[in-house]
């Protein structure tokens, strides 16, 4: 079972390029991880913007607590190494 501290959690829409393809990568690599649709859930779109301190998706949180906003493939996968996720 996966506890909330050891989730990533996605910010995002999916009218937004980015966060479709963080999501597509992440399903490739075959990370779990929690996505938070801000069309779906608008009040989540100030607590993506306290986490990251900017309005732009996708935002994305990992289990140690740091983010990324708006990401490169390779940030995220340099980030996945780094945790020990894949």
């Amino acid at each position: 079972m996966t506890s909330p501290t050891s989730t990533i959690t996605v910010y995002g829409a999916d009218w937004c390029r980015d966060c479709v393809r963080t999501k597509t990568q992440l399903d490739a690599l075959g990370v779990t991880f929690t996505y938070v649709d801000l069309v779906a859930d608008p009040p989540a779109a100030d607590i993506a913007r306290d986490i990251s301190g900017r309005t732009s998706i996708p935002v994305v949180v990992y289990p140690d607590a740091s983010h990324h906003v708006e990401p490169s493939n390779a940030a995220v996968e340099a980030k996945l190494r780094e945790l020990a996720i894949i």
